[in-house]
């Protein structure tokens, strides 16, 4: 705990009984007309349980508990009726995937969704901590919702994720931002009833944010989006502790939900007709590692999706040192195991592969891309890169841009290193200008845009499967679809195609796109 939340906490023990905060409008009223110091001691009179980042990079022995008695507590279940909900989602998968929990949750207790803002009466924002860009983001929505709160003091504002688990982001709310209600973090998603229920006739603001090593909630319900294309945890946290990465310590250290609760969970979307399934992880391919009773690894658990009656299964995100050979034997079966498989490297240097704290070299990098390819002749590779780690040297830079060359990706989600409050990373001086930084990453992403038209062209005049997502976004009389290697088409077809997999004749390539025709009579091609 830092001297800021020491000091805030004396500050709450001294306060008022709650019973002297009366209403949502008596709040804003004095909101107004306090300073940002009394706020944060006069109306934290509940639950008040800040983030801890050293707590949080411990690594405790204890096993890790799977509940599966999750329910909505008595007296709850109906009480957002008449009322709405609206949740933002800043960030990854996994936070989209959580977002589908929360309106599981949320729709259990009556609300229903909105995407109009003056409709909602909470409005949650569900944040990630991975890029600078992404945090600004959000403390700017932050900002634009403090108007309808002053319009409608009993609207429930919240935040939560991956930024809510930081120590200097909660501070910053605090003191700046009192306009927000309720803050909690990755681990409590299922205490939402509970923190809504405080936050609704308390009408003080809640502050619940666990720095633990976290647990397994089955059981929760979800609100998924569509019918078409579903999002399957398999695992939660990290223990990699890349040194530029806060993920490990807002998710908690790697834990892996139980095969048979897994299977269960893909053979019912699969019943429900789902298509395609994405198995979700910090670090998916870690999975089973900590299954101490079991040597059952990713490799092993996809073998036993495979069986399963589902056209499509995909996963993600890969560490390259946790890539083992099993695993690339059983994708290499095919079927509705597809060979599209995103393998961050960060960088193309082992001195800053070493830096990052990655554990692995560019020559283990590429053995592991030689024998996926030699397994699998075909597949897709793509990947993450960082340019701009602290100290990195034009050569270095210039070794990223060769691997690229070599291991020829299609496409890649590059970015100017952001430091991270608490990681090491961030704690190190660093010589490279911003100018430099900014010219390293227009060259890579010059190079991965030829590399990507290049991938593109080969699709000319074929015949691809396409399981078709809806409308295109720019044009409602066209509808786009992926392939089994995930490139975006759009095509000419009728409305029936949605949520099919159909054969289309590719037309017109692009850099990141393909233009088509459908095949005529081949809706729902398996």
């Amino acid at each position: 705990m830092n001297e800021q939340q020491r000091k805030d906490q004396s500050q709450i023990k001294q306060t008022e009984n709650p019973t002297d905060i009366k209403s949502g409008s008596d709040n804003m009223n004095r909101l107004k007309n306090t300073s940002s110091d009394d706020i944060i001691s006069k109306y934290f009179e509940t639950t008040y349980e800040p983030p801890n980042l050293n707590k949080a990079r411990k690594r405790g022995r204890d096993d890790v508990k799977v509940h599966y008695d999750f329910e909505i507590p008595e007296g709850m279940e109906k009480i957002g009726e008449g009322k709405k909900f609206m949740i933002r989602t800043y960030g990854c998968q996994m936070n989209e995937h959580d977002t589908e929990v929360m309106a599981g949750i949320l729709t259990e207790m009556g609300y229903e969704s909105t995407s109009d803002t003056k409709e909602a009466d909470i409005i949650l924002l569900n944040t990630c901590a991975i890029r600078e860009n992404a945090e600004n983001k959000v403390f700017g929505e932050i900002g634009h919702l403090k108007p309808l709160k002053l319009e409608n003091p009993d609207l429930i504002l919240g935040v939560c994720g991956c930024m809510s688990q930081e120590e200097s982001v909660v501070n910053r709310i605090l003191k700046k931002h009192p306009q927000i209600d309720l803050i909690f973090g990755t681990h409590n998603i299922h205490r939402i009833p509970h923190l809504v229920k405080e936050a609704m006739f308390g009408k003080e603001k809640i502050v619940e944010v666990w720095s633990k090593e976290g647990d397994i909630i089955e059981n929760l319900p979800k609100v998924r989006k569509g019918n078409i294309k579903a999002w399957v945890n398999i695992m939660y946290g990290c223990d990699k502790f890349c040194t530029y990465c806060i993920v490990p310590m807002t998710r908690g250290k790697e834990r892996s939900r139980k095969p048979e609760d897994i299977i269960q969970e893909v053979r019912h979307l699969a019943a429900q007709g789902y298509k395609e399934v994405t198995l979700l992880g910090q670090n998916v391919n870690a999975y089973g590692k900590d299954l101490e009773e079991l040597s059952y690894g990713l490799g092993d658990l996809m073998n036993d999706i495979h069986k399963i009656d589902i056209p499509r299964v995909r996963f993600t995100t890969s560490h390259p040192r946790d890539f083992d050979d099993r695993l690339i034997e059983v994708l290499a079966q095919g079927g509705n195991l597809l060979d599209h498989i995103h393998l961050p490297v960060q960088s193309g240097s082992s001195e800053v592969l070493k830096k990052m704290n990655r554990k692995y070299t560019r020559e283990e990098y590429l053995e592991l891309v030689r024998k996926i390819r030699e397994a699998m002749p075909n597949a897709t590779l793509t990947t993450d890169i960082i340019v701009g780690f602290p100290n990195e040297t034009e050569e270095q830079f210039e070794e990223t841009m060769t691997l690229v060359e070599e291991v020829g990706f299609e496409a890649a989600y590059t970015f100017i290193y952001s430091p991270r409050d608490g990681t090491p990373a961030a704690r190190k001086t660093d010589d490279v200008p911003e100018e430099v930084k900014k010219q390293r990453l227009y060259r890579l992403n010059d190079l991965v845009n030829k590399q990507s038209a290049e991938s593109m062209k080969t699709y000319d005049n074929k015949i691809v499967k396409v399981l078709v997502d809806g409308e295109s976004k720019k044009n409602p009389d066209i509808l786009a679809g992926y392939t089994e290697r995930n490139k975006l088409v759009n095509f000419q077809g009728p409305k029936s195609a949605i949520g099919k997999i159909v054969e289309v004749e590719i037309t017109e390539s692009k850099t990141w796109s393909l233009n088509g025709i459908m095949v005529e009579n081949t809706v729902e091609v398996n």
